[in-house]
């Protein structure tokens, strides 16, 4: 058989490779925070007409106060939420989806950011251990107490102990407390519940 009569059969088998290989391409998993994000909470945000929220982190409930250095009731909530937004901005982290709740409503994520200066230049930054540790945010809980994620709750007693952001106001709003005071068996899990009450977008 001549090299002109393959031609059609060598270009039909380059074409199904060619799809073969795409077709076994997977998407990458992850993606940035976009822009035009509205941010519900400081640790929820929605895009796309999907919520995400960081997962293990809780932070803390808007219309709870805490009184500044300078002796001023400030909102709790907003203060957290205003963190999250600067850190998204600088940061430009990207995240993946590591869950959903809420029967798909809600998905749940862990964000990273690459360190483009400095002696760390290159290594990755988790977004909920630099937003808990600065004392932003907190370690979310099961309804026993425990971490949902445990290396959350190693950057928040660091937080405590250095009283960094929110730790260093004695009147600070637990949110975890308030949270697990607050929740009746039977109803939404602690984290919906959390998201229903600090449901107000920006």
């Amino acid at each position: 058989m001549t090299t002109a009569r393959l031609r059609p059969a060598i270009a039909l088998l380059a074409a199904l490779s060619t799809t073969s290989t795409l077709a076994q391409t997977k998407p990458s998993p992850w993606f940035p925070i976009p822009q035009d994000a509205i941010y519900e909470t400081g640790d929820t945000w929605i895009a796309g007409g999907k919520r995400y929220r960081l997962y293990g982190v809780q932070s803390c409930l808007r219309a709870t106060s805490f009184t500044n250095a300078k002796s001023v009731k400030r909102d709790c909530g907003e203060a957290s939420l205003a963190m999250l937004v600067s850190l998204v901005r600088d940061l430009r982290p990207m995240c993946y989806a590591a869950a959903s709740i809420d029967y798909g409503r809600t998905v749940l994520v862990f964000c990273f950011a690459t360190m483009e200066q400095g002696r760390n230049k290159g290594s990755r930054l988790d977004l909920g251990t630099a937003l808990i540790s600065i004392g932003y945010a907190f370690a979310s809980v099961t309804l026993d107490g425990r971490p949902v994620y445990s290396p959350y709750l190693v950057a928040q007693m660091q937080a405590k102990s250095s009283k960094s952001g929110l730790w260093a106001y004695p009147d600070m709003p637990d949110p975890n407390a308030i949270i697990l005071e607050n929740y009746k068996p039977g109803g939404p899990s602690p984290a919906a519940a959390s998201s229903a009450r600090d449901a107000k977008p920006r």
